[in-house]
């Protein structure tokens, strides 16, 4: 019995670590999301005309946003993970590298098939819904 209060208390232990590791981690991040925001707006007003370094710097705010939403979502979640999210930012990532590094064509290209199988594992995980249950209940 005195194993399992043991074994009890030091997953405790770990899982507190774990949480207020991450809010110190969404703390940070939500300061770089604001600084983002804040180069955002200072180069909309005062007219950055050079469209790629604004939309480089939407995606950057989109990708902190991505992970803080994620770190939410984790305690939401009751201290989960869900896999879909971490496909959202394998698939938001490569976007904004394509859009940032657009000189290579064939690197495109490969990126371009990284989106689509990261894309077909999330149709994968997506859950679906059971058509044949739902046709026996509409015949009985």
């Amino acid at each position: 019995m005195e194993k399992w209060k043991n074994e009890a208390s030091i997953v405790h232990f770990y899982q507190l670590m774990l949480n207020i590791s991450l809010i110190i981690l969404g703390l940070v991040l939500s300061f770089f999301l604001v600084r983002e925001l804040y180069y955002i707006v200072t180069a909309a007003l005062f007219g950055n005309t050079n469209v790629h370094d604004i939309l480089e710097e939407v995606l950057a705010f989109f990708l902190y946003f991505v992970f803080v939403s994620m770190i939410v979502k984790y305690f939401n979640e009751e201290y989960h993970f869900p896999l879909r999210y971490l496909i959202y930012i394998g698939i938001t990532g490569t976007l904004r590298f394509i859009i940032v590094n657009r000189d290579n064509a064939m690197n495109n290209l490969i990126l371009s098939l990284v989106i689509l199988i990261l894309v077909i594992s999330y149709i994968m995980l997506a859950p679906r819904k059971n058509k044949v249950g739902e046709l026996k209940e509409k015949i009985e």
